[in-house]
């Protein structure tokens, strides 16, 4: 095996060495991952080095632009096979945009995703009356999926996540910077408890072959997915009403919540490890159980769910105490 220089990283895909920048370590790797691990794109349609270029203006011969990862339709790596680019230079979301919309604009590509380990983006190329147009959507297709399907995921289609934490994160900071009348860590954490709630519901209560109603759909206006959450919601509350109290509210605006919806939408969080989600939660849990002199809070529904799960572990203790004939 090849040593591996000081100051370089082994591409995902290629197995080629790469300069270990910020931007490898904590965008452009953790993504190619998520593409293969939690989407399904075999290695040999995704291209990461060298570098796939596309065409800075309509009469460039040499395509000019480096792109970060490409997706193809195909194993074979051809403009026409173009499928995804996914940006993940830019750290401002805004120039991120454009500059992702300037990749796809001059490429065979339609589909395109921002990311720089913190945030991301999805973007759809839509070509109308002569002009090419970039719309927002949830989130982008699986392999074998088309854009269409996005957000009609039967339960038995759901997978289990490998690594949430770059999910939760991005969701995080999308909330810090868009959600209205929100600013505390501590709200932001229990809303995504309720969420979390509503998510693991769903997948519970819903049969393998019919679609799940925590979705967001490509089409779906945001007042809609709302919602449907909310009524999954009212549900919950009424099934776990030990541990969630009928007063609690999802007060997360309608964009944000499909935001959420359309991140979380495709793994099945109850059939994800509990380290995968684990570990994702402490990107809200962290900030938001310690407080400004060192207090600590933790969220009501949290303190119930936990009594109740050491109150079911006890008595799962004494049955089988009971049965080995030990002394209790």
């Amino acid at each position: 095996m090849e040593d591996i220089r000081e100051g370089y990283i082994i591409d995902y895909i290629s197995g080629l060495q790469v300069k270990e920048t910020p931007e490898e370590i904590e965008a452009v790797q953790p993504f190619t991952k998520i593409l293969v691990d939690d989407y399904g794109y075999p290695k040999e349609y995704v291209h990461i080095r060298p570098q796939y270029r596309v065409k800075i203006r309509p009469s460039d011969t040499k395509k000019e632009y480096p792109v970060d990862i490409a997706v193809f339709t195909s194993p074979e790596h051809t403009e026409d096979t173009a499928y995804i680019i996914v940006e993940c230079k830019k750290k401002n979301r805004k120039d991120g945009r454009s500059q992702l919309e300037d990749y796809l604009r001059f490429s065979k590509a339609y589909l395109g995703v921002w990311f720089n380990g913190e945030e991301r983006l999805y973007l759809q190329k839509i070509e109308k009356d002569g002009k090419i147009l970039f719309e927002e959507i949830p989130n982008i297709p699986c392999f074998g999926e088309r854009v269409e399907d996005i957000g009609k995921f039967k339960r038995k289609d759901l997978r289990p996540a490998e690594n949430l934490k770059p999910t939760f994160k991005t969701i995080r900071n999308y909330l810090a910077a868009n959600a209205v009348g929100i600013t505390r860590d501590e709200v932001f954490a229990s809303q995504i408890i309720n969420l979390i709630f509503c998510k693991i519901y769903d997948e519970r209560f819903t049969r393998p072959d019919d679609t799940v109603k925590f979705r967001a759909g490509i089409n779906e206006k945001d007042e809609d997915v709302s919602t449907r959450i909310l009524g999954i919601f009212e549900r919950v509350k009424k099934q776990y009403n030990d541990v969630i109290d009928v007063a609690d509210t999802i007060i997360i605006d309608a964009k944000c919540l499909k935001y959420i919806v359309g991140e979380l939408q495709l793994y099945s969080l109850k059939d994800s490890s509990r380290d995968a989600v684990g570990e994702a939660f402490e990107i809200f849990i962290g900030p938001s159980l310690k407080g400004a002199q060192g207090q600590f809070f933790t969220p009501r529904n949290v303190v119930n769910m936990v009594i109740r799960m050491a109150d079911t572990r006890k008595r799962l203790c004494f049955t089988e105490d009971r049965r080995a004939g030990r002394k209790i």
